[in-house]
């Protein structure tokens, strides 16, 4: 033992000499030269994370390429809505405070009553064609008397509005530009749960930011939107979303658009780790849309339905646990002409597996009226196979554009509809139109005009239908004398209104 002790000793002693000496030979032999260190870029630890591709190939996680070429085609979008100072009405649908956590203060000068005080929102856009088509969410631009955009290079642009569709909150706006950067449309379809996403917008007045994320699920509804026949089948995405983001793009890595961001789960109003976008797929068709007939083409089965789970499948004693229940269908539907009964389960349609309610109306919202789809149904554990006609909301097969009539309440910014009988008679009028709602429009920027007004003559001309309003108003420039009465005050009253 006392040997090895030794041994080791004398080990280490000769090792330290060593060393010694080396570096003695060393420093004789580079003298007072400067010894250069080198730092190499472009190591491959810097794309160190890889993705696979659709055909199953590993490819280096790299967001710059794709938020380079994304980012020219998300424009921000600011839209103005007149308003007075005594109307305490919120035109975007939140209370004030909230309203300003979103967009900012607006300043709270005391105005005059009845002075314009503008309601001013902030969103973004999606460029889809060189030509000057943007596609944003209706809630962004609804009810604004002017929307603004401003392109990625700062390039400032009045926008008109070419339509709206409130069923899946989504718009299409249009500049005066040509040759534009556009996005094109992808097919999300294909995107698959886990997918890397980038989501591109302008929250908080921070412009052109870019957020990545993965898709976290497909076909949510989390019941946001309010229209009759609205359709949620968004995709939800982890993506940083935020107030102003929405109308912007939700992209895959190669850059194709996804989704239009739209809305944010969150308790406090800022982004809490969830976001959800209306598919591209949806948003593509609504868009053609609304460029070619100014109105969306929606097609109805004429169903009622409901998700099946293993509660509603014991109640209804189901063969499956998986699908789309058929709770009732309206007289002389598609789905009841083509022999869909009460109590099927939609199991497929057009080939494609549906087991929740959003991910069938995602289907049906992608086609016209005269579509055919071909559904599989599982009725008392048969399978049976039905071939569908799509009809419009008014039980054909017709593509309906928007008609001028349509086209000059549009303009006015007002919906109205024939008074009643028993009105009429209560204020000894032959007749009139009664305004329902009050939109974006001249009457809104230059009158005090309110709902219920019933609209009895134009320019002196008696008015009892909508064809009496509109033919008295056609090639109208100038000023115009809008008569009525309203039931809760006492006389005539007179707006002027300027086309």
């Amino acid at each position: 033992m006392k040997q090895q002790m030794i041994l080791s000793a004398l080990v280490a002693v000769f090792a330290t000499l060593l060393t010694v000496g080396v570096y003695q030979m060393a420093t004789k032999s580079f003298g007072n030269r400067q010894v250069r260190v080198e730092h190499v870029s472009g190591m491959p630890a810097q794309s160190a994370l890889y993705t696979l591709d659709e055909n199953g190939n590993p490819v280096p996680l790299d967001f710059t390429t794709t938020a380079e070429k994304v980012m020219d085609a998300v424009v921000h979008i600011r839209s103005t809505q007149a308003r007075t100072s005594g109307d305490e009405s919120n035109p975007f649908g939140a209370p004030d405070d909230l309203f300003e956590y979103f967009f900012g203060p607006r300043g709270r000068q005391p105005a005059p009553r009845g002075t314009p005080r503008p309601r001013i929102g902030e969103g973004s856009g999606v460029i889809i064609s060189a030509e000057g088509y943007i596609v944003t969410n209706n809630h962004v631009i609804a009810d604004a008397d002017d929307i603004e955009v401003t392109l990625h290079d700062n390039r400032n642009y009045k926008a008109t509005l070419v339509g709206t569709d409130p069923t899946t909150d989504l718009a299409v706006i249009k500049i005066s530009e040509k040759g534009l950067n556009a996005l094109a449309f992808a097919d999300s379809d294909k995107m698959r749960v886990g997918e890397w996403v980038l989501a591109v917008g302008n929250p908080f007045n921070l412009n052109s930011t870019v957020t990545a994320g993965i898709i976290s699920a497909k076909a949510r509804n989390i019941n946001i939107l309010r229209e009759q026949y609205a359709v949620e089948s968004f995709i939800q995405t982890d993506a940083a979303i935020n107030p102003g983001n929405s109308g912007g793009a939700l992209v895959n890595l190669a850059g194709g658009l996804i989704g239009i961001n739209t809305a944010i789960a969150s308790p406090t109003g800022s982004y809490s780790g969830y976001g959800f976008a209306v598919p591209s797929n949806i948003a593509s068709k609504v868009v053609a849309d609304l460029i070619e007939f100014r109105t969306v083409q929606r097609g109805f089965l004429g169903i009622t339905i409901r998700n099946v789970d293993a509660a509603l499948a014991r109640e209804k004693d189901l063969k499956v646990i998986k699908g789309v229940y058929v709770d009732s269908l309206m007289d002389g539907s598609a789905a009841a002409k083509a022999g869909v009964k009460k109590g099927d389960v939609i199991v497929e349609i057009e080939g494609q597996s549906v087991t929740t309610n959003p991910e069938l109306q995602e289907i049906v919202a992608r086609r016209r009226p005269g579509d055919q789809l071909k559904l599989k149904v599982n009725r008392n554990g048969t399978e049976r196979e039905f071939s569908v006609t799509l009809k419009n909301q008014q039980g054909n097969t017709e593509l309906m554009a928007r008609s001028e009539k349509e086209d000059m309440l549009l303009t006015l910014g007002i919906k109205v509809e024939p008074v009643s009988e028993a009105t009429a008679k209560k204020l000894d009028i032959p007749g009139g139109l009664q305004v329902k709602s009050i939109g974006s429009g001249p009457i809104r920027r230059h009158t005090q005009m309110r709902e219920g007004f019933i609209i009895t003559k134009v320019d002196g001309r008696k008015v009892s239908k909508v064809e009496d309003l509109t033919s008295a108003l056609e090639g109208k420039t100038g000023g115009v004398m809008i008569e009525g009465r309203y039931e809760d005050q006492p006389g005539d009253i007179y707006y002027a209104l300027g086309m």
